[in-house]
């Protein structure tokens, strides 16, 4: 017999969370697949949230004296044939175009035809093709740094896609850099990091964990790759943002050259570094619950969403007018964030109101705002947090409630870090015996996995060969050696017993 449900997403969360988080996204009306497989449809409300990742993200680098430009989708495939590593790491997930234009087949369809003197790589990632243009920019060390930005999309084909997380094409971001020194690369790259990791705790209100990739785990091409790393509620780990070291890697394989301050001919050293729509995923998974997602306020397409509630035409006139009367004086309150302005939608659909109402939990709008009649006579609201129970609702006199509505919003912006924090620091264990390690990432019931596991933090003895047996036997890898690591202490190896300079955190992972 079914248990009667009183939320609005099913399955819950602890039933099965990877079908909870795509009906979470359709019934918020984020994203759906499309007729191309592996690729999605961002609908709205979800590329209105990541347009407010993009604004707040591009803000950023620009404060921090990066410019943006544009770069050509395809990639010749020579160009990636350059760098033996990255054509390695990106060859099985290339679209390659072949033709470049249609004719009429035989059988009244149509057919490719003039076949290209050379394949054309649809951009996975753009570090040849601005290379080469760079090549030709560098004369001098008076032409460093270069400090640009591009934004667009790209493509790697997945088996195995999921909205926002991993499709076949994705929007992102992608920085490449030139320095006349190592050290400059270098900064520029934990610069990178730190502006990622703002973004996701500051905006996002998502916890991370900074470190280094394992050699294992690096950028196809790079020196060292710096990331930042999330838990969702279901205890996997989330890569959520990298920032790529590639010395002179780059610069190599596409020639760019400057001419020293000594007169002497060197090879420059690059960084590059990204994030993507994974990051609207990552928020869902974050801080959804089993009635949907929950936004963060600062990124919220909308701060409040005005419900009017009316019996007839008469009614409908006037409950209009003050929703719409609200809605301009929350609009004019001012804020620290999205550009010192607060959105406030009215919901004027002719719908069931306690439809409507739940739509708005479902699409995580942080306050929900009711007014009907006898609101408009006391001149008050009646209001509901994103952050509480939906059917937990308060009263409040029109001037009070817009008086208290800015730190309203940021008290639930602190609350959701807070939340998550605590979420990440509960389901972090040190585990220094491989037993118990294999029992913390074992589920009771292998046939359809509970939740379980989280980040075990155990020590490595740096050896490719422990972090491969972890990845074969429990589908675990190392996340990031953290950036302060050794200050816990040295120990021995969770997988082997050798020598350890510190813990790093082990997790299944998307």
């Amino acid at each position: 017999m079914a248990r009667n449900r009183t939320n609005a997403i099913s399955p819950a969360r602890g039933e099965d969370f990877a079908e909870w988080y795509q009906q979470a996204i359709k019934m918020a009306g984020m994203a759906e697949q499309s007729a191309v497989r592996g690729c999605m449809v961002i609908k709205p409300w979800g590329y209105a949230f990541w347009e407010n990742i993009q604004r707040s993200l591009d803000a950023m680098l620009k404060a921090s004296g990066h410019s943006n430009a544009y770069f050509p989708l395809f990639i010749p495939k020579s160009f990636l044939e350059k760098e033996a590593k990255h054509v390695e790491g990106f060859a099985k997930e290339c679209a390659v175009v072949t033709h470049h234009r249609l004719e009429p087949g035989p059988d009244g369809g149509l057919v490719p035809a003039g076949e290209l003197e050379e394949p054309l790589i649809v951009r996975p990632t753009s570090e040849t093709i601005i290379g080469d243009t760079y090549a030709k920019w560098v004369q001098s060390y008076r032409d460093l740094p270069i400090l640009l930005n591009q934004w667009g999309n790209v493509v790697r084909w997945e088996l195995r896609t999921r909205l926002f997380l991993r499709t076949s094409e994705f929007l992102w971001q992608e920085g490449h850099t030139v320095h006349e020194t190592s050290g400059e690369a270098w900064e520029e790259t934990r610069k990178i990091l730190g502006i990622y990791a703002r973004l996701a705790e500051e905006y996002l209100a998502v916890p991370i964990i900074a470190g280094v990739k394992t050699s294992g785990q690096r950028f196809p091409g790079a020196v060292e790759t710096m990331c930042i790393e999330a838990m969702m509620q279901d205890r996997k780990a989330l890569q959520a943002g990298t920032s790529h070291y590639m010395g002179q890697n780059f610069a190599r394989a596409s020639g760019i050259v400057y001419q020293s301050r000594e007169g002497k001919e060197e090879y420059a050293w690059t960084t590059s570094w990204g994030v993507s729509t994974r990051l609207v995923g990552a928020a869902v998974m974050t801080h959804g619950d089993d009635d949907g997602v929950v936004m963060p306020p600062r990124l919220a397409p909308a701060h409040a969403a005005i419900l009017p509630i009316f019996r007839d035409a008469a009614e409908r006139e006037t409950v209009l007018a003050y929703a719409n009367a609200l809605a301009e004086s929350i609009r004019r309150l001012g804020s620290p964030w999205n550009e010192g302005k607060l959105l406030a939608v009215v919901d004027s659909r002719d719908m069931n109101a306690g439809e409507k109402g739940w739509e708005w939990v479902r699409k995580g709008v942080p306050i929900r705002i009711e007014i009907g009649p006898r609101d408009i006579a006391k001149d008050a609201v009646f209001a509901a947090r994103r952050d509480r129970p939906p059917r937990e609702k308060y009263s409040q006199a029109r001037e009070e409630f817009l008086a208290s509505l800015p730190a309203t919003l940021k008290e639930m912006q602190d609350g959701l870090f807070a939340r998550a924090k605590a979420f990440l620091d509960a389901h972090c264990r040190e585990i220094d015996d491989y037993g118990d390690f294999r029992r913390f990432f074992t589920p009771a019931n292998p046939e359809k996995p509970e939740i379980h596991g989280g980040f075990a933090l155990g020590h490595w003895c740096g050896n490719q060969a422990c972090e491969d047996r972890a990845a074969e036997e429990l589908s675990v890898t190392i996340r990031c050696i953290p950036l302060d690591r050794e200050e816990a202490g040295r120990g021995k190896c969770v997988v082997c017993g050798g020598d350890s300079k510190g813990r790093v955190p082990f997790a299944k992972a998307y």
